[in-house]
């Protein structure tokens, strides 16, 4: 299998069959707080996949030039989050400078990227990381590509939620079906949708 294979194989794992949030379960705080328009969704999936990718890139390096070759490894959790939060004040301050209108949308939920554990759940399991032949490990390159998908993979379950979501909002529901106890249903269905993806082989 030539590289461009091996990196269809990744975006087809990391987006539909090991999905952050449907399959790992991870993430599910933006996932349903974020979910109510699809303005802010799509702002707030731009955001993880910029964090998600620039975190696996910097804790590659991280990892691979300062803590293995100072056998600190047992800092590893605590200095990826560092990273993370340090990228994610950084995007922050961009959003809001250049679209304050969503920043505002976003609201908790922004700073809250800091603490999203797929944000960490992607970098950690890079380190752990082999292609689809069980013997090479992921380098560089692949481990920021596979930040890059698993932010798309995201953002997709996002933007799905979301558009559900706002058609709903026009829709007939039982009051006590309204907001939360409808959205874990979707959570659900799409999670059992994804499910499907499972056993496919590449």
């Amino acid at each position: 299998m030539g590289y461009l294979g091996q990196i269809f194989v990744m975006a087809m794992t990391a987006i539909f069959i090991q999905n952050f949030v449907l399959s790992r379960f991870l993430g599910l705080c933006p996932y349903l707080g974020v979910s109510k328009k699809l303005d802010s969704a799509f702002g707030m999936g731009m955001a993880v996949i910029f964090v998600m990718t620039l975190a696996s890139a910097f804790t590659f390096l991280i990892r691979r030039y300062l803590l293995i070759p100072y056998n600190l490894e047992y800092l590893q959790t605590i200095s990826f989050i560092l990273t993370i939060a340090a990228l994610v004040q950084f995007v922050e301050m961009v959003i809001q400078k250049n679209a304050p209108a969503l920043y505002k949308s976003l609201g908790v939920y922004l700073p809250l990227i800091t603490t999203n554990c797929a944000v960490l759940g992607v970098a950690i399991l890079n380190t752990k990381a082999f292609h689809a032949d069980g013997i090479t490990p992921y380098n560089f390159l692949d481990s920021t590509l596979n930040g890059l998908l698993s932010g798309v993979g995201f953002t997709v379950v996002l933007l799905a939620m979301a558009g559900i979501r706002e058609r709903l909002e026009f829709s007939e529901l039982p009051k006590s079906m309204k907001g939360m106890p409808i959205a874990l249903i979707l959570a659900g269905i799409m999670a059992l949708a994804f499910y499907g993806w499972m056993g496919f082989k590449i």
